[in-house]
C-alpha cells in the first residue's frame, strides 16, 4: 500500500499541466508550481526548459531552491519581456482572486477608486495571459479566493479577452486552474471554470461549498490520478527532500 500527501499529489497534477507543452519555457511562480514542473522535465516532458526562477537556464534538474549544477544559457529579466512577446511560454501563477470566467486577480482587494488591501499589483499578468498559455495555482481553496467577479483584473479569462478583441484572444489560454481541492480549466459554458477532476478523499460538495460562484460540474468527474512510485521517489529524494510541499499544502495522507 501506497501513501501519498495531498501536496504530492498536486505536485503531480501540476506536472501534468506542463507533460504536453513540447519544448517551451515553463515559468512557475511558487515553490509547488516549481515541484510540478521539475516533475514534469523528469518524467512526462523532458522538452521543458526550466530556469533558475532569476537569470539561467538549466540543463540539469537540481532540488528545489538549489544552486543550479548544470546552466544552458542567460535569461536575464529584460530577456524574459522577449520570450513573453514571442508566445513560447508557459506560465503558472498563483491567484488571490479567480472569478467564474477564469479571471485572476493578484493587484487589491476592494474598489478600484480605493482599495482595503494592496497586493503585488498586476505585474506580469496581462502580458502573460493575452500571450503565454497560462495556469494558476491555488493552495487553499475557499470562497474568498473563487469569487463570482474579481474585484480587479489582472489575468484576463477567454471570455473577457474575447470581448476586447483578436489583439487580446488571439493568443489567451487559461489552460489548467490546480487547488488543493481539486483541478479545473475554463472551458464550461460561456468559457466558465468546470470542474475536471477532484483529489482523492475531496467531494463534489466539498468544492461546491468552497467555491463563490456555480461551477460546470459534468455528471461523472474523475479522480484526480495518483502520483506514480516513481514520482513519490523524485519529489521526495530528488526535488524536495526537505519536505517543503507541506508547508504549503498541509498533510492529508490518503491510502491507496
Amino acid at each position: 500500500m501506497s501513501e501519498f500527501s495531498r501536496a504530492e499529489v498536486c505536485a503531480a497534477a501540476i506536472a501534468d499541466a506542463f507533460k504536453d507543452d513540447g519544448e517551451i519555457f515553463a515559468s512557475p511562480m511558487g515553490m509547488l508550481p516549481m515541484l510540478g514542473v521539475r516533475l514534469a522535465k523528469l518524467t512526462s516532458n523532458p522538452d521543458l526548459v526550466i530556469s533558475d526562477g532569476e537569470s539561467l537556464f538549466l540543463g540539469g534538474v537540481p532540488p528545489l531552491f538549489a544552486k543550479a549544477d548544470v546552466v544552458e544559457g542567460w535569461i536575464p529579466f529584460r530577456r524574459v519581456f522577449d520570450v513573453v512577446a514571442y508566445g513560447k511560454r508557459h506560465v503558472m501563477m498563483g491567484a488571490t482572486q479567480v472569478d467564474k470566467h477564469g479571471n485572476q486577480n493578484i493587484s487589491a482587494i476592494g474598489d478600484f477608486a480605493q482599495p482595503t488591501r494592496q497586493l503585488l499589483g498586476s505585474r506580469g499578468a496581462p502580458g502573460n495571459t493575452v500571450n503565454n498559455r497560462t495556469s494558476y495555482w491555488v493552495p487553499r481553496h475557499s470562497t474568498k479566493v473563487f469569487v463570482e467577479q474579481v474585484d480587479i483584473v489582472s489575468g484576463v479569462g477567454p471570455a473577457r479577452a474575447k470581448a476586447a478583441g483578436p489583439g487580446a484572444s488571439k493568443y489567451n489560454d487559461i489552460h489548467r486552474i490546480v487547488s488543493n481541492l481539486g483541478v479545473f480549466d475554463v472551458l464550461g459554458d460561456g468559457d466558465t471554470v468546470r470542474l475536471l477532476s477532484l483529489h482523492p478523499g475531496v467531494s463534489v460538495d466539498e468544492v461546491v461549498a468552497a467555491t463563490g460562484f456555480a461551477l460546470d460540474i459534468p455528471a461523472d468527474v474523475p479522480v484526480t490520478r495518483e502520483p506514480t512510485e516513481s514520482e513519490l521517489m523524485i519529489i521526495r529524494n530528488v526535488l524536495d527532500p526537505k519536505n517543503l510541499r507541506d508547508r504549503e499544502v498541509p498533510p492529508v495522507e490518503v491510502s491507496k
